[in-house]
């Protein structure tokens, strides 16, 4: 089994490439996704409720609250981090166990990867980058969020000029999907 992880900063278009890749037939798996389960089981919510009452409202993680309390408070998103990441690590795990003995290439689709060091687990590292502005105004877009919000998410990744000297392959993701699409086809193809 070949574990090629597709990372990004926030905007630069790594869901984008993960869907062409999920669409080419290949297994992907999205880190994000593993987060949002854990934010419906009730033993998380308990212990989240306990470090950030104000966020778990009815039962469920309001996020826009949580978001605001983590990002602008380091110590608060550690304490988050603290309740998450072991979740993550032995998902990672398990990933890696359950495919061992397979022999094709298995995608994952992960934003922290350098910051998380989950990177070890992985034989490429696909990068999605974009020029500052467009990521910026991407992300301000979908998620109806000011600059200030945008900056303070930005601002706990690790820039992406930094990313590109860890990753193995770069993708620029400024352009139409079909040339991305392309892109992504042969460069699975020298992966295989």
């Amino acid at each position: 089994m070949k574990i090629v992880a597709i990372t990004g900063s926030i905007g630069c278009g790594k869901t984008t490439l993960a869907n062409i890749v999920r669409k080419l037939g290949f297994a992907v798996y999205d880190i994000d996704a593993w987060v949002r389960k854990i934010y419906y089981k009730k033993s998380f919510l308990d212990k989240l409720s306990s470090f950030f009452p104000e966020s778990v409202v009815n039962g469920s993680v309001n996020k826009k609250i949580l978001r605001n309390q983590v990002f602008t408070d380091k110590h608060k998103l550690q304490m988050l981090e603290k309740l998450i990441y072991p979740f993550l690590n032995k998902s990672m795990r398990q990933l890696i166990i359950k495919n061992a003995r397979r022999p094709y290439i298995v995608f994952v689709d992960a934003a922290l990867l350098f910051e998380k060091g989950w990177n070890k687990y992985c034989d490429v590292v696909i990068l999605a980058d974009v020029d500052y502005e467009i990521q910026k105004k991407r992300v301000m877009k979908r998620d109806h969020i000011s600059v200030e919000d945008f900056e303070k998410i930005n601002n706990i990744q690790l820039k992406n000029e930094y990313k590109k000297m860890l990753s193995d392959i770069v993708v620029n993701t400024d352009k139409p999907l079909n040339r991305l699409k392309v892109e992504m086809i042969k460069i699975i193809e020298r992966l295989m």
